[in-house]
């Protein structure tokens, strides 16, 4: 591996070129194919096998151009201070608002307030539902638009009027926030390397990336049914391994350099040593998005290949680019130890002293602190098992589920609508349950409907229960079940759990088969499938990069360290997840204005992304401790060599990704909020607590055990050759491609 790669970083540092106009020619085609291909909204959202989505199914059978899975806004009004909604002339104002509604194109029905019992008792409150052709996720810009001006047409007229509804659901907007991210990595990238020139490869490296991963996906957003969630998370993720990866090649030139190589030779190792280490991160991270599939959500599928497509991209351009810009900037990269003269710079490091001046270097950061583990490991491993576990203990109690519009920020129409209906007519009636009865094979379908209604009636947390409602053939019918807590509360959802048993007893009773579906049962079953999902998808995704790191580090004990120290910082981010958005704690530092339960995505995506971006950082570091080890040095002092060269540049990595993930707590949408706080708070802990100081302690007390692999096992496994072993036996006999020069040491 190392001996393909160094040869493959030689050729594109000598035909930069060509290498160059191959990459401007794919971000141009990927560009010119987003420009030119037909717009796609967003993707349709399915959840095969669930008796939500059998129960949409089922509706769009029976009941043609019903649009069950449409949809749905409530237009709630208000009346002012002392009137009530039942006066003449706010009457006459619901009723245009009503006529105005039902103008729209993708619109199929909108319920009268007054002929559909929508007002409220005390006859302060009514709403108008308004039911769409398409779902939330495919509802074009225009009827949005329409909705909020019906709205703003009524509230000109006086009366206090909100949306909600999954029809105003849009894609949150993320530029401002990939903003900073880049801002605050530029800032560390020029810290890291102290010239401007070496911080921009990697900024410059990563957004051609991102430029022709994304730019692919909305070429074929419309052929492929991909969604604009599906380019959000491509980006983010490309961003991230894109700088971490190109980071390392050019620390790794920059050592090179150093130690006295010429440029060619400098960058071939670069790509043979750290490159190797990049492929194998990469191929850690594909593992955990592919591994996605698991779910079976088709959008997550999708969203997680996509993305991969963007890795395996970055990895590329990282193999490639990189050394072909590093032939560009010649000796204006200069070697670890040297700032450029823009930055203070322009002293020089000697040969194999990247400290200058022929002086013994005084030991950075990194070299001080493995020290210092490797002098107390048991202290430094007891302080970071026992500092995580604590901060895990919150996990415990996690629970999962979809948020509603009870979780959006007060300052949102949908959240003043939620608080209205909740106000006029309870809080269960944010969040209608619908029983969809399938009579087909009943002998009386009516007394089936009857009997179903009856038996819900019966049932706790029921508050209405609405006549059931036939197709045209009689064979199936719908029942709306007001619940009398809110949606996302487990009441709700012990409701429907109790629906779905009394259905068996009514099939057995009278062949009518009972579903329960609407958009809480669906948001309910969503987080069944990602709890169920969670443990395999752990599974595979851990077992299959434990395989791999076996093949890199030629070892047992380590892999299964580094498996183990991810698990340890996930459960201590969730932990930290739930002390904040369940509990409350730091809330108002967070501006968390409502706590509930822990969106359900929220760990299944936190253990795609962060493993991916853990074991950068393991196979990053850890492979130069193993380098040092197999060239000769002992245990404890390949600990430190690993990380004299690797600490800051996996410190850079981790603040950069900090920094980028950091960005989204300041959304206003609670979801976005959560994911960037539980990942932001996820790479701190894996690596500043488990890389930096977990990591180096174990392996200090293991000593040579560490890299223990049974023979019969080594002797299977294939030399992938990740150390550059390789590297130093044929450096002196190597002769390059064009037989032009014999390569010598420098």
């Amino acid at each position: 591996m190392a001996t393909f790669l160094y040869k493959i970083g030689r050729l594109a540092f000598r035909r930069r070129h060509f290498v160059a106009l191959i990459w401007v020619a794919l971000l141009t085609l990927a560009g010119v194919g987003a420009a030119s291909a037909p717009a796609a909204g967003n993707s349709s959202f399915s959840i095969p096998g669930t008796e939500a989505q059998k129960a949409f199914d089922l509706l769009e059978q029976r009941f043609p151009g019903m649009s069950a899975d449409g949809a749905t806004a409530r237009v709630v009004f208000k009346a002012p201070s002392g009137e009530k909604m039942t006066g003449k002339a706010n009457k006459a104002t619901v009723r245009a608002t009503v006529k105005e509604l039902r103008s729209g194109s993708e619109v199929t029905s909108v319920a009268d307030p007054y002929t559909a019992h929508a007002v409220s008792r005390d006859g302060t409150v009514a709403y108008a539902s308004v039911k769409y052709k398409v779902s939330g996720m495919e509802l074009q810009d225009a009827s949005r638009d329409a909705l909020k001006a019906a709205a703003k047409d009524a509230r000109d007229a006086g009366l206090t009027v909100e949306v909600g509804g999954d029809a105003l659901t849009a894609a949150p907007e993320t530029g401002s926030s990939e903003i900073i991210g880049i801002a605050v990595a530029a800032v560390v990238l020029v810290i890291t390397f102290g010239s401007l020139l070496a911080a921009g490869f990697p900024l410059l490296t990563a957004l051609i990336g991102v430029g022709i991963g994304v730019s692919t996906i909305t070429a074929l957003a419309s052929a492929l049914d991909l969604g604009t969630t599906t380019s959000t998370l491509a980006s983010m993720i490309g961003l991230a391994v894109g700088i971490d990866y190109a980071l390392f090649i050019v620390s790794r030139y920059r050592s090179e350099l150093a130690e006295g190589r010429e440029r060619e030779e400098a960058a071939g190792r670069a790509v043979g040593t750290a490159g190797s280490a990049v492929v194998f991160a990469g191929l850690t991270v594909l593992i955990a998005l592919v591994g996605l599939s698991v779910v079976n959500i088709p959008m997550l599928t999708k969203m997680g290949v996509a993305a991969a497509g963007t890795v395996a991209i970055a990895v590329l351009i990282a193999l490639t680019l990189i050394p072909a810009l590093l032939g560009y900037a010649g000796r204006r990269i200069k070697p670890t130890g040297e700032k450029s003269r823009l930055l203070g710079g322009g002293r020089k490091a000697e040969a194999g002293n990247p400290g200058g001046h022929g002086k013994q270097p005084r030991p950075n950061m990194g070299t001080r602190w493995a020290s210092f583990v490797v002098r107390r490991p048991v202290a430094v491993l007891l302080l970071g098992v026992i500092g995580l576990g604590a901060a895990a203990v919150p996990a415990a109690s996690l629970e999962l589920g979809l948020p509603d519009d009870g979780a959006q920020p007060t300052s949102t129409t949908q959240r003043r609508a939620y608080d209205l209906l909740s106000e006029g007519f309870g809080p269960g009636f944010n969040g209608p349950l619908m029983v969809v009865v399938d009579a087909k094979d009943s002998a009386h379908p009516k007394k089936a409907f009857t009997e179903v209604g009856d038996e819900i009636k019966g049932l706790k947390d029921v508050v209405t229960v609405t006549p059931a409602v036939p197709n045209k053939a009689g064979d199936t019918a719908t029942i709306t079940v007001i619940p009398n807590s809110k949606p996302s509360s487990t009441t709700t959802e012990d409701l429907v759990h109790a629906i779905r048993g009394k259905g068996a007893d009514i099939t057995s009773a009278t062949d009518a088969k009972v579903l329960v579906t609407g958009s809480t049962a669906m948001n309910i079953d969503v987080s069944q499938r990602l709890n169920d999902a969670l443990l395999p998808y752990l599974a595979l995704v851990v077992g299959l990069a434990f395989l791999l790191l076996i093949v890199v580090f030629r070892s047992v004990l380590v892999p299964l360290k580094a498996a183990l120290g991810f698990l340890l910082s996930v459960m201590a981010a969730l932990g930290a997840v739930v002390a904040v958005f369940q509990w409350g704690w730091l809330s108002g530092l967070m501006n968390v204005e409502q706590t509930g339960p822990v969106m359900s995505m929220m760990p299944i995506f936190m253990v795609g992304v962060v493993f991916g971006l853990a074991m950068d950082y393991e196979v990053f570091l850890v492979t130069r401790m193993r380098e040092a080890y197999v060239h000769g040095e002992k245990p404890g002092q390949a600990v430190v060599t690993g990380f004299r060269h690797g600490a800051r540049v996996v410190t850079a990595a981790a603040v950069i990704m900090i920094a980028v993930f950091s960005g989204f707590i300041g959304s206003s949408e609670s979801m976005i909020k959560m994911i960037g706080f539980g990942l932001a708070v996820a790479v701190f802990f894996d690596a500043f607590v488990v890389r930096m100081a977990i990591v180096p302690a174990v392996l200090a007390l293991l000593g040579r055990r560490a890299w223990w692999l049974p023979r019969w096992l080594d002797r299977a496994l294939p030399n992938v050759d990740v150390e550059g072993e390789g590297l130093r036996t044929a450096e002196d006999r190597h002769t390059d491609p064009d037989g032009e020069r014999e390569l010598v040491r420098a």
